[in-house]
Parts: structure tokens; C-alpha cells; sequence
């Protein structure tokens, strides 16, 4: 088996972030999915995310969960094929309802940008220029 990132975040209302993630193009696992958690496949094969209910992830674990709109513990990043696509992703996560807590960054060999999603969990898109040999 292929090692795989899957990491879990909670959400206020599973309905609504399927909503949201599906508008940016993630699809959903429905063998790994119910009524309490939702498998998210951004990079088939190996990357995912399982977006939990507040009170299914709070089961799990002995500690509070923090409000990602007041506090957060990390930063989401995901890698990007060109500017294009971190733009085209950036207007659809703004257009689902999410909001962009920072401009584009423009670095020359690398571009990037931010997106907090309906729940505030932050992510960052990011494209880099291909190494020359």
C-alpha cells in the first residue's frame, strides 16, 4: 500500500463544507463517508482529509476543540501546477463562501496565496517554478 496524508478537521455543518470543497473540484469517498465524517480526496491516492463533525472529532480526542475562526494550529498547504490554477482555486473557494485573509504573493519562482474556508480553517495554495538543470 502507497503511503497516503490523510488528516481529519472538524466543521460546523458536513453539508455545507461538502458543498463548499465540491465547488473547488474535491470529490468524496462515499465508502469512507456518513452522517458524522465526510473522506475528501484532494490528491487521489494520496492526500485527504476527512472533514468531521464538531462533535464526532470532539469524541476522539480529551482536549477542546479550538474555533478555527478565533485560533489555528496550521496552515493547509497544497502545491499547484501553475498561477492558474492557484488563482482558479482561489476564485472558487471565494466564490463558495470562503474569503482571502492576504493578496497574491509573487515571488517570481514562486506564487502563492491564501484561503480561509466556511469553517476557518486556513489553507495555502502555492506554485513554484520547475528547477532548471
Amino acid at each position: 500500500m502507497n503511503k497516503q496524508v490523510i488528516f481529519n478537521l472538524p466543521v460546523r455543518d458536513l453539508d455545507k463544507s461538502r458543498a463548499f470543497f465540491s465547488a473547488l473540484g474535491f470529490s468524496f469517498n462515499p465508502q469512507y463517508s456518513g452522517e458524522n465524517a465526510a473522506f475528501m480526496n484532494i490528491v487521489d491516492g494520496s492526500i485527504h482529509a476527512m472533514l468531521m463533525t464538531e462533535s464526532f472529532f470532539k469524541s476522539l480526542i480529551d482536549k477542546p476543540v479550538v474555533s478555527a475562526r478565533e485560533a489555528n494550529e496550521v496552515i493547509i498547504c497544497l502545491s499547484c501546477e501553475s498561477r492558474e490554477e492557484v488563482d482558479s482555486l482561489i476564485a472558487r473557494a471565494v466564490a463558495a463562501g470562503g474569503r482571502t485573509p492576504h493578496p497574491p504573493e509573487d515571488h517570481g519562482f514562486m506564487y502563492d496565496q491564501g484561503f480561509e474556508d466556511i469553517d476557518g480553517h486556513l489553507w495555502n495554495l502555492v506554485w513554484t517554478a520547475p528547477q532548471e538543470d
